[in-house]
């Protein structure tokens, strides 16, 4: 069990790392190379690059659900079902999505608190991440169903490519041919398209899976992926929905300054809390398959070991990244007045981080059984609680400082209520089938 368990969780892990290093690559060459206005146009434009890997994420991961418990079953005509219609939903969402965001782009960067130099920055970077969002879109999408199919080390190897990529290309054209915001952009995309082709290629010619999918639309089929979508979809959203708040607020009481100090700050922290949310994530083809069996001993001692896992991994990144504060300014290039700051605000987030590492774990094992309502709350109820703390409380009552400490007063809030469902979920169980099986 502990060898399944680390065999499908270690892989993931390093790919969401990888998948948040794509972001903080192109916010080092630029901080080193344009300087804090390069780095918070980028801050601001991110959230939309986000929304896209947000929708890949939603029906890839929902579709590997579907999948991972179909195979539990043994129902192999529901596992081709699945397969097909999440493929062809890749598809279409990532039509659709590319023709909106090239139409509403500017509009969406004014909202989101861009103006004057950061604007034009801003746009030159997400116009291009935008063209190439079909990179993005597969790239991120076939990777939680290729985990299903025990493919957790090739889709590690793909992103690690990816990101290797990225680091050289980010290299040659914002260091030494001066594209700026364009070449950042330019080398993100090859990046998600070199991680993109060894997914296409497992699918397509080592698991022969692309003739084995069943790809007749079916709206039953179609409606459960978008039910449980919404999940996955909310979790990789929410981070980058919580730094377009952050952002507002830091614009709002602190001005460009402060939201250069944010850049930095979330570029660090989005790393650790990728690697949590692929903990979760790894988890999920084991909790989803057992949840198939109908193996309740199973499903229990995978859940422990996920939450233990988390734990030791959240202490150990604060203590990392407690002791770099006064590194990480330096790394990204920021002015020495940012940096000073960063040393100061970087822990008030940092005491959150346990709390963020419990219910990110409890948000994926509810969406991994399919318990989509409690997992709705969890992911859903954070950005809310944010921004009414932050416009009702905190922020007026505190300023700038009130912005910081709403992460982790949200952070700690949402834990408690991860608690609870828990504790009503396991109620749930007692009267249903697993006590038929659980011996």
């Amino acid at each position: 069990m502990r060898k399944k368990f680390f065999m499908n969780v270690l892989p993931a892990m390093l790919a969401f790392a990888f998948t948040g290093i794509y972001a903080i690559v192109d916010g080092w060459f630029v901080g080193q190379n344009i300087g804090d206005n390069g780095l918070a146009a980028i801050n601001i434009a991110y959230p939309i690059s986000a929304l896209i890997q947000a929708m890949a994420s939603g029906i890839g991961m929902s579709g590997a659900i579907h999948i991972g418990i179909s195979m539990g079953e043994n129902e192999k005509e529901k596992e081709k079902r699945y397969l097909g219609n999440t493929l062809m939903l890749l598809i279409a969402t990532c039509i659709l999505l590319t023709a909106i965001l090239l139409l509403t782009y500017p509009i969406i960067l004014r909202a989101f608190g861009a103006k004057g130099e950061l604007m034009e920055m801003a746009k030159i970077y997400i116009r291009i991440i935008i063209i190439g969002g079909v990179f993005q879109m597969f790239s991120t999408g076939l990777v939680p169903i290729i985990r299903n199919y025990e493919g957790a080390m090739y889709a590690m190897g793909s992103m690690m490519a990816g990101f290797v990529t990225n680091v050289v290309l980010d290299w040659l054209f914002v260091s030494v041919w001066k594209w700026g915001m364009s070449g950042a952009a330019i080398a993100t995309i090859v990046g998600q398209a070199v991680t993109m082709l060894p997914c296409i290629f497992f699918l397509v010619w080592k698991k022969l899976l692309i003739g084995y999918a069943d790809y007749r639309p079916k709206s039953t089929v179609l409606k459960e992926i978008f039910l449980v979508g919404i999940s996955p979809f909310g979790l990789t959203l929410s981070p980058n929905l919580i730094i377009v708040i952050l952002n507002k607020g830091a614009m709002v009481y602190g001005g460009v300054a402060a939201t250069a100090c944010y850049a930095v700050i979330s570029y660090v922290v989005c790393v650790a809390q990728l690697l949590l949310q692929g903990v979760g994530d790894g988890a999920q083809p084991l909790i989803s398959f057992y949840e198939g069996l109908k193996k309740r001993k199973e499903l229990k001692q995978i859940r422990f070991m996920t939450y233990a896992f988390s734990i030791v991994l959240a202490v150990f990144c604060i203590a990392w990244m407690y002791l770099c504060r006064n590194v990480f300014p330096v790394f990204f290039g920021v002015s020495v007045s940012v940096g000073a700051e960063v040393g100061v605000v970087l822990p008030i987030f940092l005491a959150g981080l346990l709390f963020f590492a419990y219910t990110r774990v409890t948000t994926a094992y509810f969406y991994a059984i399919k318990k989509n309502k409690y997992a709705y709350l969890l992911i859903y109820g954070e950005p809310v609680l944010m921004t009414l703390l932050i416009l009702c409380i905190l922020g007026p009552v505190f300023g700038l400082y009130g912005v910081w400490y709403s992460v982790p007063v949200t952070q700690s809030i949402m834990a408690v209520i991860s608690f609870v469902l828990i504790q009503i979920e396991k109620r749930e169980h007692e009267n249903t089938w697993f006590l038929d099986v659980e011996s």
